[in-house]
């Protein structure tokens, strides 16, 4: 299966890799390998995360607290959200509509 982000998923991955840059040099990238671990992981087991309801699941990531909230989408993972998971849990609901 093809991962493919929202182009809002893909402002948020690049937020979060230049905040995580600007803490220390290095945790951009260490968190966007991260990030792209995970995406493989749900290419490979789409089913395997934890269910959010509406066909949508969640995969958290190990190292930062944020998941890639996804759904599968005519045969494609299609991530809604890179969500920090201690705020605004559901903020990304709106995207389901799209």
């Amino acid at each position: 299966m093809t991962v493919r982000f929202l182009e809002i998923a893909e402002i948020e991955l690049d937020q979060a890799i230049h905040w995580h840059e600007a803490q220390a040099s290095g945790l951009g990238n260490a968190f966007l390998i991260e990030v792209l671990s995970a995406a493989d992981r749900i290419a490979r087991f789409p089913e395997a995360w934890q269910s959010l309801g509406e066909g949508v699941r969640r995969c958290r990531l190990s190292r930062f607290p944020y998941g890639l909230i996804y759904t599968i989408d005519n045969g494609d993972i299609l991530v809604l959200a890179v969500a920090h998971l201690h705020r605004q849990p559901d903020y990304w609901r709106d995207r389901l509509k799209r």
